[in-house]
């Protein structure tokens, strides 16, 4: 398995766009599980007085038109009477250095290592709104990379629990075959008939209020690899209906191999450049079933960050229009999704030369 997985990267690798998609997603996880570091504010940073202020301005050059060290201004709002819209304007009485790998809030880097240093800060008194502010006045910037967290998890999370399901589920029903094989299959179809979205969102809406974030995403988990493991399972039953006639599988029969070590020994290990392929492709789903129900309010809840509430905000018009820097989350989601989309594309292509489109 480590070779057949090795030459497909290596292969992978040798396109461009495949490649551009690979470093593409390494950035996006570096940043989102280093969010504690890179981040100015911590996941709970509220300031109700600038609520929806623009993007900070980084200013290299001073007044005289000369380089210096990066500065900013803070924001004063203010009321517009004609217009009866909040204003922002920058207050140029006081500059307010910007500061690499300064101190700030105390964290636990990876959740281990003590820390207070950040990638980037403001000195005391400054305010430094790198993507703006939202509705309750938190950095958006901070919490994309926090949200980050939940949205590009959940898809490997479900991929653990549903794949190991489907392989043996699979595996099983294609090796044995008869009756244990037409029963196997038509329960996996009764679950592959239910309609995932609509069910999510059944599920979702009738959770108790009380709960937590946590068990929310643990549940989010949990169905998604419900639902997603039956139509894999049926691929892979094809699959070993095909594998099980091969010489080496009979000769292990005739050793007196046990069936589940020629399932788990000989039969699925073959398996795997496909499941490689449908693992790819299957996270942009998971990303996707996340993002809409926190974007419809039946996922992660607020102050808890996920992309799909956090784009949530950007559904007004006057939002979209006056403040673009809400419609960030959807440009991440878009971005990953098209980045996972090309790898998995590529992939099948090395996998199977003969479906690429010439």
């Amino acid at each position: 398995m480590n070779y057949v997985s090795e030459g497909i990267f290596k292969q992978m690798m040798r396109d461009k766009f495949a490649a551009s998609a690979f470093w593409v997603l390494v950035a996006l996880y570096l940043a989102v599980f280093s969010a504690t570091f890179i981040s100015p504010y911590s996941k709970d940073y509220s300031d109700r007085q600038s609520a929806y202020a623009p993007p900070s301005k980084i200013y290299v050059v001073n007044e005289n038109g000369k380089m210096c060290k990066p500065y900013t201004y803070n924001y004063v709002r203010s009321f517009d009477e004609n217009t009866f819209k909040i204003k922002y304007s920058e207050d140029r009485s006081k500059k307010f250095a910007v500061k690499y790998f300064a101190k700030g809030y105390k964290y636990k880097l990876f959740g281990i290592i003590p820390c207070d240093r950040h990638f980037i800060n403001v000195e005391n008194g400054g305010k430094l709104y790198l993507l703006g502010t939202d509705i309750n006045g938190r950095d958006n910037f901070s919490r994309l990379l926090f949200g980050g967290q939940i949205s590009l998890t959940v898809g490997f999370l479900a991929l653990f629990i549903c794949f190991p399901i489907g392989l043996l589920y699979g595996g099983i029903s294609g090796y044995f075959g008869g009756k244990t094989d037409f029963l196997m299959m038509r329960f996996a179809e009764a679950v592959m008939s239910i309609p995932s979205f609509y069910l999510l969102i059944i599920l979702a809406s009738i959770l108790p209020a009380g709960m937590t974030s946590v068990q929310r995403f643990a549940l989010i988990v949990a169905i998604l690899a419900f639902i997603g493991w039956a139509g894999f399972a049926r691929v892979i039953r094809g699959m070993v209906l095909s594998i099980k006639k091969q010489e080496y599988v009979s000769a292990a029969v005739a050793s007196g191999a046990s069936k589940m070590r020629i399932i788990l020994k000989h039969i699925l290990p073959q398996t795997m450049s496909y499941v490689i392929v449908a693992m790819t492709l299957s996270i942009p789903s998971y990303i996707l079933s996340e993002s809409g129900l926190s974007f419809l309010g039946l996922g992660i809840q607020q102050p808890d960050a996920s992309w799909g509430n956090m784009l949530k905000e950007a559904q007004e018009f006057v939002n979209i229009t006056s403040r673009p820097w809400l419609l960030m989350p959807g440009c991440l989601i878009f971005v990953a999704v098209l980045a996972f989309n090309v790898i998995g594309d590529t992939i099948r292509d090395v996998v199977d030369p003969k479906s690429k489109v010439r």
